[in-house]
């Protein structure tokens, strides 16, 4: 094999009229293009940079909104907690002085009865005593207010009747 010089220069010399005319033409446009690719991809990066911080402030800023709920929500139930306590506490008083109310109102009932029970006894007593006393004496006793009178101071005196 031979080396032809003569194809070589040429060679030579027709790479350094394609750079030429490529550098003039071609690598200045080619260049200007990658730069603004490359400054379009620093921008999206520093974008998405940005982004990214914001997404984990409002990720940070959800947790602390999610855990200041979580504290509302509990004190939310302690608060309701406490006041179905303390409406359980005022229904018991109320109940419990209904209670107080309706036993002195029975006891009151009961010692009116009771009166009046004995009242009664004491009228039917006094009849009872002149009938008695009608047979003893084998007398007719008239039913008059002077004999009423008669067995109503008799009572007194032995049974206290009011």
């Amino acid at each position: 094999m031979e080396i032809v010089w003569e194809t070589i220069v040429i060679s030579i010399i027709s790479f350094g009229v394609l750079y030429a005319l490529l550098h003039k033409f071609a690598f200045s446009k080619l260049f200007a293009i990658m730069e603004q690719r490359r400054e379009l991809v620093m921008s999206q990066m520093n974008e998405a940079a940005q982004t990214r911080e914001q997404a984990i402030t409002y990720v940070e800023q959800q947790k602390q909104a999610l855990e200041q709920a979580r504290q509302d929500a509990h004190e939310i139930i302690e608060r309701s907690r406490q006041t179905s306590n303390k409406q359980a506490e005022q229904i018991m008083e109320m109940a419990n002085e209904e209670a107080s109310r309706i036993k002195t109102a029975a006891v009151r009932d009961i010692e009116n009865e009771k009166n009046k029970a004995v009242a009664e006894l004491r009228s039917e007593l006094g009849n009872v005593s002149v009938k008695i006393a009608s047979k003893l004496l084998e007398r007719e006793v008239k039913k008059d207010n002077v004999q009423e009178e008669l067995v109503d101071q008799y009572l007194k005196e032995v049974g206290g009747r009011p």
